[in-house]
């Protein structure tokens, strides 16, 4: 039941587990606190790939049930939230979903998990801009993941109504400063994590190209973990060749709870090379922060928000296992290790990620949001 005396209703629109991405994750966590202070109607908009778009008719047909479900939903209810696509498919998804709850737009709040609508969808198609601008101009608020993805929404809606609301890392992936002490005080091997869902863009192949392009001196002291759903079959074939064919490759396919906190904890490096359209503020890198894992990531999306060369990690160039490559090389003989330089990192990551990126800290923003927007 619900805390407030109000009973005010919540209609909350977004994709839920069991699809694994950041931001079915997010929108997990956050109903699960909202339905201890609304009564919630829950849409979820889960179509079982990571794909794009719209895929094929029986999809359509889903949307269109959904649509309906969504514009009875709205009738009784107060306020709306609702996770927006990045695609063109679902940027018109959320169109039609503004013009159903045209009448309480103005207790909507919207939530973008990514950076790449305004390049997709917003630059690429003027019609689309247009009809967008129409109903953002009246929309309640519409949260971003940092500072740098506020200009994705400035000009098409009041800025007083763009809300920054960085993403988290759950509590139970947190490590304690000795626990990642002790993981350092021994790198040999140096213990290299993938974790996302290895989809064009992520840059799982090019972390791949640059393990290979290394000699054997340094394979022996490296091993490659990789963790995540793989959709393309050619991909799957590929990594699991490399882990059969390399004695320091390894696959764990899907991981979640405490073999997910197992993988994290006992990592030293974890690497994202992402050029993935869409990427947002990738929440694996904050649970590889909370983890104690020096990070290797690229500038794409929003990840400039929370990451800085040479004190969470070391950038990366995108589409580049070259340069995965050179600082791979960098790590194991530049003595960063010995030097304790690694240790500092991980240990900033922890402390930094604690401060500013817990579950706690990211609900009661949202929530506050949902408040002001109360009739």
């Amino acid at each position: 039941m619900p805390k407030n005396s109000n009973h005010k209703r919540l209609l909350f629109i977004a994709t839920l587990p069991p699809s694994i991405t950041g931001s079915s994750l997010a929108s997990n966590v956050l109903l699960n606190e909202l339905k201890g202070h609304y009564l919630v109607d829950v849409i979820d908009f889960s179509k079982g790939s990571f794909a794009n778009g719209v895929s094929s008719l029986s999809r359509i047909v889903s949307v269109l049930k959904i649509l309906k479900s969504i514009f009875i939903k709205s009738l009784r209810a107060d306020m709306i939230y609702l996770v927006i696509s990045q695609s063109v498919a679902g940027n018109i998804k959320d169109l039609l979903t503004y013009i159903l709850c045209f009448s309480k737009l103005d207790r909507m709040l919207i939530h973008l998990h990514g950076g790449g609508i305004r390049s997709t969808v917003f630059e690429k198609y003027p019609l689309l801009e247009a009809m967008n601008r129409f109903f953002l101009k009246r929309v309640g608020g519409v949260i971003v993941l940092g500072p740098s993805l506020v200009n994705i929404f400035k000009g098409r809606m009041n800025s007083e109504r763009i809300h920054v609301v960085p993403n988290f890392s759950e509590d139970y992936l947190f490590c304690d400063e000795q626990e990642i002490e002790k993981k350092f005080f021994n790198i040999k091997p140096m213990r290299i994590l993938f974790l996302s869902n290895l989809i064009d863009g992520k840059g799982h192949n090019e972390l791949l190209d640059a393990y290979k392009s290394l000699d054997q001196k340094l394979k022996n002291e490296i091993e490659l973990h990789y963790a995540g759903s793989i959709e393309s079959e050619d991909d799957k074939k590929r990594i699991l060749q490399a882990a059969e064919e390399e004695r320091t490759i390894f696959y764990h396919g899907t991981v979640t709870g405490e073999e997910k906190r197992k993988l994290l904890a006992g990592s030293h490096v974890f690497c994202l090379p992402t050029y993935y359209p869409y990427e947002g503020q990738p929440i694996s890198i904050l649970e590889a922060y909370a983890s104690g894992c020096v990070v290797l990531t690229t500038d794409q999306g929003g990840i400039g928000d929370i990451f800085e060369n040479n004190v969470n990690g070391f950038l990366i160039e995108k589409r580049s296992p070259e340069s995965i490559q050179k600082v791979t090389h960098m790590m194991l003989e530049k003595g960063l290790v010995d030097g304790g330089r690694m240790t500092r990192m991980a240990l900033f990551n922890r402390q930094l990620a604690f401060k500013n990126f817990r579950t706690s800290i990211f609900v009661s923003s949202i929530l506050k949001v949902i408040k002001s927007l109360e009739p």
